[in-house]
């Protein structure tokens, strides 16, 4: 068997069917758990090992720099190392870079790290005074204007159905958005969505640009479709020119980022845009069992662009249950138990996770695992790679592969981690414990290499990983807003917060908010694979709160 048949081998029906489409568009309509990146990245793989692909000239696109890090590592290891895997911003940066000095003249514009304070400072330019969070609530507005590709005169329009930062006139929040911009420009800087703006302009203003980039890339592959802004878009249709060869996959069922520009429209309408477009869906679930699917696919039931999930794996499983708790501690007490049991049990720490839908909600949950010696990974907080004494321990591995060595790679790397203070025995104190767990994360990313892997290598692939944000695993139990845990999966999942005012959130009045609603309940479900736990907090008197209306929905308690 040649390593093309392997590859195709690997695959199911469908996903086999997208392996082999490799020319013209491809629209891919993948559910929850249905291995869409097992696809993609398979049919990227089978186009360069047959030929039909250029790996120079293949750009795999994505949302996160952790996504597109993983995409790489797939790729590399499927025998595609060539291929580029970026998000919109970085593949827009690098070519904005390389170009600007040809087009324009000197360095291209300085990158703006965040909006927030140049944002103060036009505030404070126009004699207001506003507090830190309506100063994040126009960076915001910001984005979703540039990436909803609108002027300032069209958004002004707009305003009627925007909800305005506190303190602030329409008139107001459109004058300190003029003199944002006013300010970069006088200081020769550009935002995140500018890159992407002043790159789409170029590529459709100046010929040989456009020429020059749709040489070097030729295929192109776009990940999580179903959250395109209208920026994003044009740009991939600036980087296409005349040209179809695009594979593009997502879920209109787990479109939750509407609030920053993202729309599902462009999905949805994919065979209108390309009408040469083949469809092809994912709808085999290989990720939970059975009572789980089965919740998730009567929660979107009748939704526009729902997939009916098919439950693969064997094995009952137990339906997701309900438990409503008289206050806020009783539900933290009650989960943080359930986990400990679920501990003793023999579930790894790192695959049980506590969802919830704003971050504030965390605090309590962690308090009381912590309590019981169970330690915490709360998702979205510092970056791994970022800690200090990860960073510290990085160096030194690094240093170890500057030196000859035949020891094992297992013995070098836990002799590093004990020169700062690593012990195979895990501390008391929740401090020590978090940085023993984040050394050890180190110390068990030795075991996924290839057996026979050199110092050098593992060094390599620890400066990889950092670049990308690729984070390994920690044995602790992952707490996370449901936005922060879209594309990750764990065991045991307790969905917390189950009550109409949270999730549905209080501000979500209209129907269309309300769908984005019930998309991220959806997300929170299908994060599962054996046991999904919903709980919800009644209070007393003016807090009383009701369950969600997305539980009887499911049917959970049916």
């Amino acid at each position: 068997m040649n390593s093309r048949d392997a590859i195709l081998d690997a695959l199911d029906p469908e996903q086999r069917e997208i392996a082999e489409c490799l020319r013209g568009p491809v629209s891919v309509l993948a559910g929850a758990g249905t291995g869409k990146t097992r696809a993609i990245t398979h049919r990227i793989a089978h186009g360069v090992r047959s030929g039909v692909y250029d790996p120079q000239r293949v750009l795999a696109v994505t949302f996160t720099r952790k996504a597109a890090g993983e995409l790489q590592g797939r790729l590399r290891a499927l025998g595609a190392a060539g291929v580029r895997a970026q998000t919109f911003h970085g593949a827009a940066l690098a070519q904005l870079n390389h170009f600007w000095p040809q087009v324009v003249g000197g360095p291209a514009p300085r990158m703006l790290a965040g909006k927030v304070a140049t944002v103060s400072q036009a505030v404070e330019a126009l004699g207001l005074r506003l507090g830190g969070e309506a100063l994040r609530d126009i960076a915001a507005e910001i984005e979703w204007r540039k990436v909803s590709m609108l002027s300032l005169e069209a958004y002004a329009e707009r305003l009627a159905t925007r909800a305005i930062p506190q303190g602030l006139t329409p008139e107001q929040l459109v004058d300190v958005q003029r003199k944002y911009a006013e300010l970069l420009e006088e200081r020769r800087q550009a935002d995140f969505e500018d890159v992407l703006m002043l790159l789409t302009g170029m590529l459709e203003t100046e010929p040989r640009v456009a020429l020059q980039v749709r040489e070097q890339y030729r295929f192109f592959t776009v990940d999580e479709y179903q959250d395109v802004s209208p920026l994003q878009h044009a740009l991939l249709r600036a980087w296409l020119g005349e040209r179809d060869d695009v594979c593009v996959v997502g879920d209109a069922s787990q479109t939750i980022y509407s609030f920053t520009g993202a729309t599902s429209s462009f999905l949805l309408r994919f065979g209108s845009e390309f009408p040469r477009a083949r469809e092809i869906r994912l709808e085999r679930n290989y990720r939970s069992l059975e009572p789980i699917v089965r919740v998730a696919n009567r929660l979107m039931r009748d939704r526009p662009g729902a997939l009916r999930l098919h439950a693969m794996r064997e094995g009952g499983g137990e339906k997701p249950g309900f438990e409503w708790f008289a206050g806020d501690q009783d539900e933290a007490e009650a989960v943080a138990e359930s986990i400990a049991g679920a501990i003793a049990s023999g579930v790894p720490a790192a695959e049980i996770a506590v969802l919830y839908r704003t971050n504030s909600q965390s605090a309590r949950f962690e308090e009381a695992l912590r309590k019981r010696g169970i330690g915490v990974r709360v998702h979205g907080a510092q970056r791994f790679f970022d800690r200090a004494d990860v960073r510290q321990a990085v160096m030194l591995i690094r240093g170890e592969s500057k030196v000859a060595d035949s020891r094992p790679l297992f013995q070098i790397v836990s002799d590093a981690l004990r020169a700062i203070g690593w012990t195979a025995n895990a501390p008391e104190g929740a401090a020590q414990r978090d940085r023993w767990e984040a050394l050890s994360a180190l110390l068990a990313l030795v075991d996924e290499m290839p057996p026979g892997t050199g110092i050098v290598e593992f060094s390599d692939e620890l400066i990889a990983r950092q670049r990308a944000h690729h984070e390994p695993t920690l044995d602790a139990v992952t707490l996370s807003a449901i936005h922060a845990a879209k594309g990750l999966e764990w065991s045991l999942v307790h969905l917390v917060g189950m009550t109409e005012g949270l999730l549905p959130i209080a501000h979500a009045v209209d129907d269309e908010a309300i769908d984005e609603e019930r998309r991220l309940a959806y997300v929170a479900f299908t994060r599962a694979r054996d046991r999904l736990l919903i709980s919800g907090v009644s209070g007393t008197g003016r807090a009383a709160r009701e369950p969600s209306r997305f539980i009887a929905e499911a049917g959970i308690l049916g």
